[in-house]
């Protein structure tokens, strides 16, 4: 109940901004976890909501000092930083990742996302993605689960920032039934170097 309220509250100011009413489930945090490790770290989180997916990494042996988590919502914000205080959190706009300089170029190793895609607009989803990238290293991976029968990136997007997406699992154990996406770069300079030694 102490999750589910904050959902509520937030979903009864601005529907637009809150992909569900209450939060995901153990079963998609530890789908959306299953590929990351204490070698996948610095991580970056966007939308954590009321921290669910935050506590899954936690379970998997990550630290809190190896989490950066980006929420907009101002009661979310307060939220986390009372239940992860060793976590880096900040209270922004994830569509402006790429503006802010928060990190260096290749200094995160993973990117999880709880924000919804599916209501937003090519031009944010593009901002949410290059920013990311921008930060990931080059065998980095963005997670991002989804309500709907498809990746919620557009493959126009994907496309243009030279990315591909591939369905890592769907779970049934929550409300709506939810799959989650592996996002990464398509090329890859060490791997298009190698190739040309080889030819």
């Amino acid at each position: 109940m102490s999750d589910f309220l904050p959902f509520i509250r937030a979903w009864v100011t601005d529907p637009r901004k809150i992909s569900a009413i209450s939060p995901s489930s153990p079963a998609l945090a530890r789908l959306i976890t299953s590929e990351i490790n204490t070698q996948s770290t610095p991580v970056l989180e966007l939308g954590p909501g009321t921290g669910v997916f935050t506590r899954a990494l936690l379970d998997r042996g990550l630290r809190e000092d190896d989490l950066t988590l980006i929420e907009a919502g101002p009661d979310f914000s307060r939220l986390l930083s009372e239940r992860y205080p060793g976590a880096r959190i900040l209270q922004m706009d994830a569509c402006r990742l790429g503006k802010k300089g928060l990190f260096g170029a290749g200094e995160l190793a993973s990117a999880i996302s709880g924000l919804p895609l599916l209501s937003m607009s090519p031009r944010q989803i593009m901002g949410i993605l290059s920013g990311s990238f921008e930060y990931l290293r080059e065998d980095g991976a963005f997670y991002q689960f989804t309500y709907g029968p498809r990746c919620p990136v557009p493959e126009a997007i994907l496309a243009r920032l030279d990315l591909q997406a591939t369905r890592i699992g769907t779970t049934v154990r929550n409300v709506p039934p939810s799959s989650v996406y592996k996002i990464e770069r398509k090329s890859r300079p060490e791997i298009v170097s190698e190739v040309r030694k080889s030819a």
